[in-house]
């Protein structure tokens, strides 16, 4: 599959007059739980040459996008963020971006732009957005999949991960790690709760169908009281971080140099 992802990338850089920088897997299988017919979420970040850029429409303004999106079949879903996006939204802390630089599965890489992003990850990082984020993501996730008496049973996952994406933030002050099993491993006790996720787990890395089950009253009572208590933490928190913005426009003409001879 690798193969045929590589020559995906090519083909884009070959169409779009771009440079791939850094290409990686986003959603179930970074994450820790695909299903037996999950896609390959190929995610990127590329650069336009230097010409493109030096014109008075920025990139991103009217015709001139700054993603890269490519029609979504069965098996492959694929985009990309320009750079320039991609560092306005690094500097806010952008959890995705966040997690596509931490991803363990990685399909391409080029030029050194992807590590001093990298090195720059922990002075950009603020707790306070991306355990807003992660708890938007769980609070809509849960009430719209997780109220009846029946449920998506695989939607626990959906808000399992980032309920507990949150609590690592505000165990140990750092972006967490994508793997669910990590999470679970480290962020619930020992007891039925851990027991429950650790079957659903099981069963759905072993390739099984969920449909509609009964929901598990453990589980979401969990999720209800750990959202709400979540949120009266982030009241806590510093929202305020300083400004990247001239170490990350020394990153984006390096690039150009770099990329570009």
């Amino acid at each position: 599959m690798k193969d045929t992802i590589l020559k995906t990338l090519n083909t884009i850089e070959e169409d779009y007059q771009v440079k791939i920088l850094y290409a990686c897997e986003s959603g179930s299988r970074a994450w820790g739980f695909p299903s037996k017919d999950s896609d390959y979420d190929v995610r990127f970040i590329y650069v336009h040459q230097k010409i493109d850029y030096l014109t008075i429409d920025p990139i991103g303004i009217g015709k001139k996008r700054d993603v890269i999106e490519l029609p979504i079949n069965d098996l492959l879903d694929v985009s990309g963020w320009e750079l320039t996006k991609a560092l306005k939204l690094f500097r806010k802390s952008n959890p995705p971006l966040m997690e596509w630089l931490r991803s363990g599965i990685v399909y391409y890489e080029a030029f050194t732009t992807i590590g001093k992003m990298k090195k720059l990850s922990e002075e950009v990082f603020a707790p306070h957005s991306c355990i807003h984020h992660y708890l938007n993501m769980a609070s809509n996730n849960f009430r719209e999949f997780l109220q009846g008496d029946q449920v998506k049973i695989k939607k626990y996952f959906y808000v399992l991960r980032p309920v507990l994406a949150a609590r690592w933030i505000e165990q140990y002050n750092e972006f967490p790690p994508l793997e669910f099993p990590v999470l679970l491993e480290k962020m619930v006790p020992v007891g039925r709760m851990k027991e429950e996720i650790q079957t659903l787990l099981t069963r759905k890395l072993a390739g099984e169908e969920f449909d509609l089950e009964p929901r598990i009253e453990v589980l979401n009572q969990f999720l209800q009281e750990e959202i709400g208590r979540l949120r009266e933490v982030t009241k806590d928190l510093c929202n305020s971080y300083g400004d990247m913005t001239m170490k990350l426009d020394k990153l984006f003409r390096d690039t150009l140099e770099e990329v570009w001879i």
